[in-house]
């Protein structure tokens, strides 16, 4: 069953999902970074940092958390060829407009940083959401996706 499952894909397609697997699993090493920050590590931090990690809302986290998390299992659900995987990504995408949407206007960290140390990894992880989102909905109008 699993030789017949990955014959009626591209390669193509199956390459994309396990790229999008491993960047939702970097993404997901990267949150819990986040959340896993220390003490020890916000000591070391330059005062902006500091005080910006500790003045985000408590709603962040579990944006941060559904952008990642949603990420990984879109790609894993992709890379099973199942059609939860759009809805999935829909809801990272989601978060990481939330998430990035929040940051830009609700916090100086463009005036503190610059915009081009700060605001092309964001556009890099949105770009990332939105390509993720239509492959999967590409998945599905082709039947991949069961």
């Amino acid at each position: 069953m699993a030789a017949t499952m990955f014959r009626l894909t591209p390669l193509w397609f199956r390459a994309v999902a396990l790229l999008f697997t491993l960047w939702g699993a970097a993404g997901v090493a990267a949150f819990y970074a986040h959340v896993a920050t220390g003490p020890d590590q916000l000591a070391a931090m330059p005062d902006y940092d500091r005080a910006y990690i500790l003045a985000l809302p408590g709603w962040f986290v579990w944006i941060y958390g559904l952008a990642t998390w949603g990420g990984l299992l879109g790609g894993i659900a992709l890379l099973l060829r199942r059609r939860f995987a759009t809805i999935l990504f829909v809801v990272s995408l989601l978060a990481v407009v939330l998430q990035f949407g929040w940051v830009f206007a609700a916090t100086d960290l463009i005036a503190a940083k610059g915009a081009a140390t700060v605001v092309p990894f964001p556009l890099a992880i949105l770009a990332v959401a939105l390509l993720q989102v239509a492959v999967a909905r590409h998945a599905d109008a082709r039947g991949w996706l069961s």
